[in-house]
């Protein structure tokens, strides 16, 4: 568990100024200015959005176009209109609340608090928490797989992850991983499930069907946040400590490319739609964007202070950014025709 967000950060960066740098291809990046060239078009920030004290944590529900930030300092939820870029309501969830998700089938998002050892479940129609779900200790990462309706759970204060069933609202299974587990992700397409494990430097590959450990995988420093493209069975890993990120195939579930970053790569997002990849440097200031089909960064945008948290709502192509010091939200959208 993370008792203190902000002191482990500022170490981890510490640590991370010290690390070599992985393996593989540097790209220069281009529109340092804010703009960037997507694989299909470009993109701006369009909107800076104010929220609660210490945004972390992003989801957006593509259905409704809402987006969901955590505050961790005032544990809440801050619920963003993704029409107005205003925020609608704010949810107040468990202690120290630091990932979340959304199932855009059931409108329900799922909040880890990390000090509660507790999520939160929250409609998306009434923006009420309708029940609290007791967890492993820690929890940190979240993620949903919409069709079967399940909902996984990176608890790093035991190193295991949680299933819980979306119909009932309880725990059906515990499945332990590697060290300290961090970011999960789930492929809707294989019913597949990742986990990064920061202190392992490993990714567990579980199977939904099984709800069994099928494979591990090597990959970078601190992995921390990881991402699905489910049209590629790809999957992407935000190596923080050494400062790249792994880039997973599915199918053979081994690396099958390091793209190397700098300035602490902290969360990743995926644009299905473009196969563009999005990564939050918390050193930088700044959004990565690489293009999927070479890997290769092809764009730097400027945005808030401390950028962490990254989602994309892939049906209007933009993507949402939590800057923990500017207390904000980035809004990256297509540019204007």
């Amino acid at each position: 568990m993370r008792p203190n967000w902000r002191a482990v950060c500022l170490i981890t960066v510490a640590i991370a100024s010290l690390a070599p740098m992985g393996t593989g291809t540097a790209a220069s990046a281009s529109s340092r200015g804010g703009t960037a060239h997507r694989a299909k078009g470009c993109t701006s920030v369009t909107a800076t959005v104010r929220v609660g004290g210490d945004p972390d944590g992003v989801a957006a529900d593509p259905e409704t176009n809402t987006v969901y930030v955590t505050n961790i300092s005032r544990n809440t939820v801050s619920v963003i209109s993704g029409r107005s870029n205003t925020v609608t309501a704010t949810v107040r969830v468990g202690s120290f609340p630091a990932k979340v998700a959304a199932n855009p089938k059931t409108g329900t998002i799922y909040v880890a608090n990390a000090a509660s050892s507790t999520v939160s479940v929250i409609s998306g129609r009434t923006n009420t928490v309708t029940a609290t779900i007791p967890v492993g200790s820690g929890p940190d990462g979240v993620a949903a797989d919409p069709k079967t309706g399940t909902i996984y759970v990176a608890n790093s204060g035991d190193n295991t992850a949680s299933v819980i069933s979306g119909q009932t609202n309880t725990v059906t299974a515990t499945i332990p991983v590697g060290g300290d587990p961090d970011g999960v992700a789930a492929d809707p397409k294989t019913h597949t499930i990742y986990v990064a494990n920061a202190t392992s430097n490993t990714v567990s590959v579980i199977s939904g069907r099984t709800n069994t450990v099928t494979a591990t995988i090597h990959v970078g420093g601190a992995p921390g946040e990881i991402a699905v493209n489910p049209k590629t069975n790809t999957i992407y890993v935000a190596n923080q400590r050494g400062n790249t990120v792994s880039v997973i195939s599915g199918r053979s579930n081994t690396v099958t490319a390091t793209i190397r970053l700098g300035n602490f790569p902290f969360a990743v997002a995926v644009d299905q739609k473009t196969n563009t990849i999005d990564v939050t440097t918390f050193n930088a200031n700044t959004v990565l964007v690489i293009n999927g089909r070479t890997n290769t960064v092809t764009a730097s945008i400027h945005v808030g202070s401390e950028a962490t948290g990254i989602a994309v709502d892939w049906k209007t192509s933009t993507a949402y950014v939590a800057n923990t010091s500017s207390h904000t939200v980035s809004v990256l959208a297509p540019c204007p025709k």
